[in-house]
């Protein structure tokens, strides 16, 4: 962390920023994929499929043929999900961060630079579900600079704001396939508090759950 610096953003560091989120997200996307074969509805599917041409066409060659083409589609269906959140952010909050984050009440974004590039990001505003708390978002490191204490330091930076605006809680929303992000979390001293349905129906079917997290810092002017 010796060549690490935190500080906000600014308007020269968009492409950067942009490029992080992008690739951070796409990383997600095998793992999505092993997530959705192992679910009981897609095993019962495939099974489903196999089964019926196997009996149909009495051949071996069919079935493996049909169940290929199957989890292709399914692999292209989770990119092009993922692809789609991708595309939505870098129109919405991501096109606008200056207008979105600094010049926002109580709101900031962040970044880790090392040798004078960006290598992490980081954000924060009011959250609208959870008054009373500042929402952590946009959490993300280059592969390059993992387990370096980079993710660490960023979400203490939150936490810090947090309590210095005079703030209750920090709220967070990460995925069931992020469990690396749920350990530092919880590392942190964040609680799990509720794990809820991705709105999107084959989401919802897929038990593609996102998990709510809340670390609370104010209780009579002092840290529970």
């Amino acid at each position: 962390m010796d060549n690490i610096q935190i500080r906000k953003y600014r308007d020269d560091d968009a492409e950067a920023v942009k490029e992080i989120f992008t690739m951070g997200m796409s990383e997600h996307i095998p793992t999505s994929f092993m997530h959705i074969l192992k679910q009981p509805l897609t095993q019962m599917v495939l099974m489903i499929v196999f089964c019926a041409l196997m009996t149909s066409s009495k051949s071996f060659l069919l079935p493996i043929l049909a169940l290929t083409l199957c989890l292709a589609g399914a692999r292209q269906f989770v990119a092009y999900m993922f692809n789609q959140y991708i595309d939505t952010s870098l129109k919405k909050d991501l096109n606008s961060i200056s207008e979105t984050y600094l010049n926002q009440k109580d709101s900031g974004f962040w970044v880790a630079e090392s040798d004078g590039q960006v290598v992490a990001t980081v954000a924060c505003l009011p959250a609208t579900e959870a008054p009373g708390c500042l929402e952590l978002k946009r959490m993300s490191v280059c592969r390059s600079h993992r387990r370096m204490g980079i993710a660490k330091t960023l979400c203490q930076t939150i936490t810090d704001f947090t309590r210095e605006r005079g703030y209750a809680a920090v709220i967070l929303y990460t995925t069931v396939i992020q469990t690396e992000a749920q350990k530092l979390y919880e590392n942190m001293g964040f609680q799990k508090i509720r794990e809820f349905a991705v709105p999107q129906f084959p989401a919802k079917i897929l038990n593609f759950n996102l998990l709510e997290y809340r670390l609370d810092l104010q209780k009579d002017g002092k840290r529970d």
